[in-house]
């Protein structure tokens, strides 16, 4: 690998429910300097697809939107304006309002995440391939906060025709050390690299990159393509509360063990 070219896809309007996305990017695509290319991967903001697949809803009450998507809370913390919650969505991501989104969308509404973000990737990418007769990766991205780090930044919520992982396990480093846990989350880190490009508010949600071909897949529909498995299983989960959640659960769990009525050994 010489070097990777990351640059921002322009000309994308203002997406509407039931547009057509992959023949309004191919569009931005034939008019790019740029082309399509074999072995490129194409970084889509997570909201235009939402907003394609009409999942801007109305919501007087963000908050109810936020509960409605929760599947299960990490962790919560009151702030002055209200409160701030850590939650696992329906599509297996933890993250701060569920994904719930009041950014980028009319006053009033509010944006939910793709319902099954690597089915929506898939789409794109197949639909893509065809317009143009090429092989190529699509990530769809959207920002995320991460524990102990300031700062956010963006990851794959969905993908297709890449690989989303690139494990090292079971190799050795230049020294010879035989690596135990390496296994680099690639589509995370191409996300993060486009959005360096994209922007918050630029009003550029698609980017190219170009450099990467050797983790594009042939395979449109390869389990090694999902970003949902990149979502780490609970029961290898070390963190899967917050510190007062996991305290107050130890406290009650305490609590029941001592009651007289509990059962005893």
């Amino acid at each position: 690998m010489s070097g990777v070219l990351i640059t921002p896809l322009k000309g994308i309007p203002e997406i509407a429910s039931n547009d057509n996305l992959a023949g309004i990017i191919g569009a931005a695509l034939v008019n790019s300097p740029e082309g399509i290319q074999d072995g490129d991967i194409l970084v889509v903001t997570s909201k235009i697809v939402s907003k394609a697949e009409g999942r801007q809803v109305p919501a007087v009450d963000r908050e109810a939107a936020i509960t409605a998507e929760t599947v299960r809370l990490v962790a919560s913390r009151p702030y002055p304006g209200g409160l701030t919650r850590i939650v696992e969505n329906r599509q297996g991501l933890v993250l701060a309002a569920a994904g719930v989104d009041n950014s980028n969308t009319p006053e009033g509404t509010v944006l939910l995440l793709p319902i099954d973000p690597d089915a929506s990737a898939r789409r794109l990418c197949e639909d893509l391939r065809q317009q143009f007769g090429v092989t190529i990766g699509v990530v769809l991205s959207d920002t995320l906060g991460r524990p102990w780090r300031e700062g956010q930044t963006d990851a794959a919520i969905g993908a297709a025709g890449l690989r989303v992982l690139e494990d090292y396990r079971g190799t050795h480093d230049p020294h010879g050390n035989l690596l135990l846990a390496s296994a680099a989350a690639v589509a995370d880190e191409i996300a993060g690299a486009a959005d360096l490009v994209k922007g918050k508010s630029s009003g550029c949600p698609v980017a190219l990159v170009r450099g990467l071909g050797h983790l594009v897949l042939e395979d449109i529909d390869s389990p090694a393509g999902s970003a949902r498995s990149l979502v780490r299983p609970a029961a290898q989960d070390m963190f899967r509360l917050g510190s007062d959640e996991a305290y107050s659960n130890g406290y009650k769990d305490g609590q029941n063990a001592a009651s007289p009525s509990s059962p005893r050994g």
